[in-house]
């Protein structure tokens, strides 16, 4: 049975990852959690109003974002009618990361699938800022869904890395079971920087022979300025359906994804990212 957590701000591409991850989790028995943290912004504070009125506008916000679950999940239940799914409701009032974090680990989590936004502004991201504190301060696998992304069969998965340290298969099972729920193929991309760690290219290779099946390998030279665009091509080029990668201090993540131009904003690639997360 897995646990999957479900983050909603009731939002057109927090409903779309919703709906993605109850496809791609299809035939697993799954519990999922759908989660609407409420933060203190949301109503006036003590100091505007009484106390009695702050609470009443407090019960009244918390009651909506239930409504608003059960209507989600009655939808999901009466489209699927699959006896492998079960849905649970909780909303909180909390600081959006404690929040998830204590959920995760009352819960049992074992992947967060929530969807993404870019900001606006002159300067775009890829991910929304929740989703990216998420990835930071959680560990938990974490699977992005860009906005207006709709679930198709995953039969290609790429694996970036810069091979900069040896890998642990307890790490990357999350990539794993997505692998063996699609029967898909797995390219590992190779992302050469200024710093080639060539030496572990041999030992990792090895690796991925001995742990996983259908494995590809590929190599980009890249640098800081280009390697957006640099996987983007690829994933382009080789018909990608979901980027993997893992993260230990989110460098490599934050450069690959965080902030770039316009232009590239609006050219963007139109898959899921999972990042996980290196425990060792």
């Amino acid at each position: 049975m897995k646990n999957i957590l479900l983050p909603t701000d009731f939002s057109k591409n927090s409903i779309n990852a919703i709906n993605f991850a109850i496809k791609l989790f299809e035939h697993t028995a799954c519990n999922f959690y759908i989660l609407n943290v409420q933060k203190a912004s949301s109503f006036i504070s003590d100091d505007m109003m009484s106390v009695s009125t702050s609470a009443s506008v407090y019960n009244t916000l918390i009651d909506a974002a239930k409504k608003s679950i059960a209507n989600i999940i009655s939808h999901i239940e009466n489209k699927s009618k699959n006896e492998n799914h079960s849905f649970y409701s909780i909303v909180d009032y909390d600081n959006f990361v404690d929040s998830i974090n204590q959920i995760c680990e009352k819960h049992h989590i074992d992947f967060i699938v929530m969807g993404t936004k870019g900001a606006s502004g002159l300067e775009k991201v890829i991910f929304g800022s929740n989703t990216i504190h998420v990835i930071q301060r959680c560990n938990v696998p974490v699977l992005a869904i860009p906005d207006g992304c709709k679930y198709k069969n995953i039969d290609a998965i790429a694996f970036t890395s810069s091979f900069s340290s040896s890998y642990f298969i307890e790490d990357l099972q999350p990539l794993k079971e997505i692998l063996k729920l699609n029967s898909s193929k797995l390219n590992v991309l190779h992302v050469v920087e200024e710093n080639d760690f060539a030496e572990n290219l041999s030992q990792n290779m090895n690796f991925f022979h001995t742990n996983f099946t259908k494995v590809e390998y590929s190599r980009i030279v890249s640098d800081d300025k280009n390697v957006y665009n640099n996987i983007h091509d690829y994933a382009i080029s080789n018909n990608i359906k979901m980027i993997a990668m893992l993260s230990k201090n989110h460098t490599f993540l934050e450069r690959l994804f965080t902030k770039h131009s316009v232009e590239t904003f609006a050219s963007k690639i139109d898959i899921p990212f999972l990042v996980m997360k290196k425990s060792k």
